[in-house]
């Protein structure tokens, strides 16, 4: 629920450069196998119907598969992926390195 209230927030701010939309990987399946879609909430990008990675030093760089509770951070990665994804980058850095995130 704090990843959906960060993206209906921000939503208004990034019109002018992303869409943002919501889907049940419950009711449409037919991308769950192809993106590994398992995780409750999971922020895919795509630019002109390819989908571009971005590196979060997670290792993962398909997807943001936690909640985002900053909602600057958020309009932070969609910036940049969206620039990224205008000069024809199929893999875009993020701005802020996550690989220390959950580290104690």
């Amino acid at each position: 629920m704090q990843m959906d209230e960060v993206l209906a927030s921000v939503a208004e701010k990034v019109k002018n450069f992303a869409v943002i939309y919501v889907v049940d990987i419950t009711e449409v399946l037919d991308f769950n196998t192809m993106y590994e879609l398992y995780d409750p909430s999971t922020v895919m990008f795509f630019f002109r119907n390819k989908h571009i990675m971005i590196d979060l030093g997670t290792g993962n760089n398909n997807k943001i598969n936690w909640a985002l509770k900053d909602k600057q951070e958020f309009i932070d990665i969609v910036e940049t992926v969206y620039r990224g994804a205008r000069k024809d980058r199929g893999l875009v850095i993020a701005p802020k390195d996550y690989s220390t995130k959950y580290r104690y």
